[in-house]
Order: C-alpha cells, then sequence, then structure tokens
C-alpha cells in the first residue's frame, strides 16, 4: 500500500473516531437548526456536558408532562390481552409485537458551532414553551436547577430562515395560536428580540415586522407588559414564541432563580460553578 493511500485511510480512521467537535457538539447532532426547541446559553467549554444535562432533564420534565407508554407496560398488556388466544394466534402477536417501531427520540441536538450556544430541537407532543415554563416554575419552588453549566433557556415554538417575509409569516402562525387560545382577550406586550451573529435585516425593521403581525387589539407596553413575544435570530436562523412571567421569572435564567430562591446560601443545592457565559449582546 504506498504512503498516499496509508495517509489516506488513517485521516478517514481518525474521522470516524472523532465524536465531538471543537466547540463540543457531537457529530451525530442535526447540521442545522430546526425548531421547535430551546436555545440555550451555557458555560464556555461545556458545550457537550450541557447538550447532556439537557437530555436528562428534558426527558425527565417531559415525562411528567406528556408521558408515554413504557416498554414494560406495553409487554403486560400484550400479556393479558394474549391469556385467551390460541398458540398460533399468541405467536402471530408476539411477532407483531417484535415489529412495532421503537419510540421515537423526543429531543435532538443540534449543531451550533458556536461557544456557549446550544440548541435543542423538539419533536411533538413536546412545547418547548410549556416545557421551559414548567422546568423554571419547579426551579423557583424548590431552587434546584438539575443542571450544572446550563444557564438561561429560550424557548421557540417554530423556527424558519431568518429574512423578513418569512418571519412575519412564521409570527402570524405562532401569533395565532396563542391568542386563539384566549379569544376576546386584550393584552399588553412586548417584543423581545435578541440577534447574535446575524447582520442582515436592521433591528428595527425587524421590530417593526414583527410588531406588524400582532392582532390590532393587543397594544405596546415597555414596562409591565402582560406577555412577552420571544424573537431568536441566530445566524440564518429565527425563531419566535409567546409567554408569560418573562422578567418575574428573571427571563427564565435559572441560575438567577435559583441564587435568588436559595438566598445566597452557597451550600444549596442547584448552585453551579461560577464560570463565563456568552453574554446576551447582539452580534
Amino acid at each position: 500500500m504506498s504512503d498516499a493511500k496509508r495517509k489516506s485511510n488513517g485521516s478517514g480512521t481518525d474521522r470516524r473516531k472523532k465524536k465531538y467537535r471543537s466547540d463540543g457538539t457531537p457529530v451525530w447532532g442535526k447540521r442545522y437548526i430546526d425548531g421547535p426547541g430551546v436555545w440555550v446559553s451555557c458555560v464556555k467549554g461545556k458545550e457537550k456536558q450541557t447538550v447532556g444535562e439537557l437530555y436528562d432533564l428534558f426527558e425527565s420534565v417531559a415525562s411528567e408532562l406528556w408521558p408515554v407508554k413504557t416498554e414494560s407496560e406495553g409487554e403486560s398488556s400484550d400479556a393479558e390481552a394474549n391469556a385467551n388466544l390460541s398458540l398460533e394466534d399468541q405467536i402471530a402477536s408476539e411477532v407483531s409485537a417484535m415489529k412495532r417501531p421503537r419510540a421515537e427520540q423526543r429531543f435532538t441536538n443540534c449543531q451550533t458551532n458556536t461557544p456557549c450556544v446550544v440548541f435543542i430541537s423538539c419533536k411533538a407532543p413536546v412545547d418547548p414553551v410549556q416545557l421551559v415554563i414548567q422546568h423554571v416554575q419547579n426551579v423557583e419552588r424548590t431552587g434546584v436547577t438539575r443542571t450544572r453549566y446550563t444557564h438561561r433557556l429560550v424557548p421557540v415554538s417554530a423556527s424558519c430562515v431568518a429574512n423578513l417575509p418569512e418571519i412575519q409569516a412564521l409570527c402570524r402562525t405562532v401569533f395565532k395560536q396563542f391568542f386563539d387560545r384566549h379569544e376576546g382577550k386584550q393584552f399588553t406586550y412586548k417584543i423581545e428580540l435578541r440577534m447574535r451573529n446575524h447582520t442582515t435585516i436592521a433591528r428595527p425593521a425587524l421590530i417593526q415586522g414583527v410588531a406588524q403581525c400582532v392582532p390590532e387589539r393587543h397594544t405596546v407596553a415597555l414596562t409591565n407588559p402582560q406577555v412577552f413575544i420571544l424573537v431568536e435570530v441566530f445566524k440564518s436562523v429565527c425563531g419566535v414564541s409567546v409567554v408569560e412571567d418573562y422578567y418575574r421569572l428573571q427571563k427564565f435564567n435559572i441560575m438567577e432563580i435559583a441564587n435568588a430562591r436559595n438566598s445566597g446560601d452557597q451550600s444549596a443545592e442547584g448552585r453551579v460553578p461560577q464560570a463565563n457565559a456568552q453574554n446576551d449582546d447582539e452580534g
């Protein structure tokens, strides 16, 4: 074998063995950002660990909100149903059970290739807004974050390409879903826009474009709004959601919520090591 082939084969093996990228995201993650999901800011250099702890956390919270039938439960129910079947029917039932598709993974890490930034996409029936609010309320009640490296969680109900027509179409869909659940009620609202690594759309133009999609009966309130329209723009992707109690819940920064709940008790559970995380400044 020539030296060139050896080098080629060696580099191919090295690529196959590499499990994580330089920013800590696993190579088996998605290669693009796909919503609905949750944007996460985390400790710099701990992106890989953040993904792992979020998988465990989100599955735990989701299992309470959207429980799924476990294999053991399915097997017991199948056994009861097969008790009165003939031998041939029991065999056919067992073969059918073996062919059932496994439960689909509800959470997937999407590569951001950016330090301190993680995106976890969610699949139905998981609602990222309900998922995050449930966890934030748990932290507010207990003072326990259940994570070490996660700082802030920002849910988005859906995502699209970051151009104004697409964003406005997405906003109309997301806003209708929220306001239809509160039919007849008038809200005051504020648009919370965060832009990172994006320079195509000017900030004022984007805010104005999003505001045009809000039904006219609702009014802007820069102080003490009832609802918050979260708009997250990251590179060429935009995500949108509508939430309540955003300021009261420390902008969903679970570290801040836990610290406030624990009243500075350095030994309280849920406290995480001090570390530098990416600022929320627009890029």
